[in-house]
């Protein structure tokens, strides 16, 4: 797809207007942006309570899941769910057919979490791996136990990559088998596969580390095994080029995503959806790279998640930034997000202390808008 072929209506489009997606059709460009809750349960199985969460958040254009990990070895914080086992999978079809009763789509978003993980969190308490033995010099892990500090994290041998190809790949037909309408490859926020990117966290010498071209190669070949499995446009990607979030740090951001990005026009991906610089990533010492220097250089259709409302995510779509917006917490306090955004109504205020664990105080009870008659 051309960047006008994703952007052809964008004289007339908002958030509110339909868009195509390789056959299915969003009915509004409102995303719900990946949440992680830590309210699986056992088995990092979701519940009914996930079921409900999800059903209540269906009139988006597309919801993408809270990040799900692939493997055992994948889990990186307590009670989220996974997608490698029979249980996870039958729970998330629960999910996705109350979705779709709805009238909504769901994408599952498939993750691992690298060094950002404990022992006490892993399979037989072996370390976390990653690209290098690199240990995130701030923060803690989180943990059953609660927070922990973090421990230096095994590098993986060149042995070992293929096997994490192949889980990746496995959970994408988990997740087919489940009932999802697609997947959406989490890059982002510091986790295994941004960790291979980026030269902060990546010091191998081998063809996964050094230049960019190798430290790329992973989320490339990753790209490669799910759309063996899934058709090229139901396969989306998520990174975060300006984020400092877990401890990380390029040495040139705007060449390493750039180069990126660029390789991207090759998979027809369903959309490359870009986390844009926060506060605390400036506050940080990150660098910001501007959404808009992709835009120039991907030919596909590109969603943002940052800090928009209504006003500032019609400006981005009617000016042909992006074609689409996801909203995090916006859609935690607010489960008829869409509803709201169109009347321009008041918007309930997330509480902060309810965000991660817990029960159905802060996840399931905030209130939708009146019925009208």
């Amino acid at each position: 797809m051309s960047a006008t072929g994703a952007i052809t209506d964008a004289q007339t489009a908002d958030l509110f207007t339909p868009i195509e997606i390789d056959g299915l059709t969003l009915r509004n460009r409102i995303v719900m942006a990946p949440l992680t809750r830590n309210r699986a349960g056992e088995g990092n199985v979701p519940t009914a309570m996930n079921v409900e969460y999800y059903r209540q958040r269906a009139s988006a254009g597309l919801i993408i899941t809270e990040a799900t990990q692939i493997s055992e070895q994948g889990v990186g914080y307590p009670a989220t769910p996974g997608i490698h086992s029979e249980a996870q999978v039958s729970g998330w079809k629960k999910v996705t057919k109350a979705v779709h009763d709805e009238g909504g789509l769901i994408f599952l978003q498939l993750w691992h979490v690298g060094r950002i993980s404990h022992p006490s969190l892993q399979p037989n308490g072996e370390l976390p791996v990653a690209p290098s033995a690199v240990k995130p010099a701030q923060g803690q892990a989180l943990t059953y136990e609660g927070p922990k500090d973090y421990v230096t994290p095994r590098a993986l041998t060149l042995e070992e990559i293929p096997g994490i190809i192949g889980d990746y790949r496995a959970a994408a037909q988990n997740a087919r088998d489940a009932g999802f309408d697609g997947v959406e490859i989490h890059a982002a926020n510091g986790y295994l596969l941004d960790q291979f990117l980026r030269d902060g966290t990546n010091r191998r010498s081998d063809e996964y580390g050094g230049v960019v071209e190798n430290r790329a190669r992973l989320i490339l070949e990753v790209i490669e095994a799910v759309q063996e499995v899934w058709m090229p446009e139901r396969v989306g990607l998520r990174i975060s080029p300006s984020g400092t979030f877990n401890d990380m740090h390029d040495s040139d951001p705007e060449h390493t995503f750039g180069y990126l990005v660029d390789k991207l026009n090759h998979y027809h991906l369903a959309c490359l959806h870009i986390v844009e610089a926060g506060a605390k990533d400036m506050c940080h010492g990150g660098t910001e790279v501007p959404t808009s220097i992709f835009r120039d250089i991907y030919q596909g259709r590109i969603m943002v998640n940052g800090d928009y409302d209504a006003r500032k995510g019609n400006e981005a779509i009617q000016q042909h930034k992006v074609d689409l917006v996801s909203f995090g917490r916006k859609f935690i306090a607010n489960p008829d997000l869409p509803e709201r955004l169109r009347q321009n109504a008041p918007l309930n205020a997330p509480d902060p202390e309810t965000f991660y664990g817990g029960d159905e105080r802060g996840y399931i009870d905030y209130p939708a808008l009146p019925e009208t008659i």
